[in-house]
């Protein structure tokens, strides 16, 4: 199948993606728009901490797109909210579809 179909990708979000800290806070890189599917569903996850946390939505996009912890999204509803991790969804070679998947808070 290769990657996600973008017939799939109807919302689109907006990705800081997160570049560190400085004395004034959290940095961030320009603002990216980014096809997705997204599910807005509550759900518990794993953060790359290990800690339990709640998810209250989920991104699907195509893959390759950057959307490291800590980056700020805004959803197409205007809502501003946290990546708690990304994760790559890559079939290597079987009939799946390749994706990224960003955890929100």
């Amino acid at each position: 199948m290769g990657r996600i179909p973008g017939w799939l990708l109807v919302h689109t979000i907006t990705v800081e993606a997160y570049k560190g800290e400085s004395s004034k806070g959290p940095l961030y890189g320009p603002p990216t728009q980014v096809r997705c599917f997204l599910d807005e569903q509550t759900r518990a996850v794993r953060s790359p901490g290990g800690e339990t946390v709640t998810s209250t939505s989920t991104a699907y996009t195509a893959p390759g797109v950057a959307a490291p912890p800590l980056s700020r999204v805004t959803t197409a509803s205007g809502r501003i909210t946290t990546v708690i991790q990304d994760k790559r969804r890559d079939g290597r070679g079987l009939r799946t579809p390749d994706h990224m998947e960003i955890q929100l808070e």
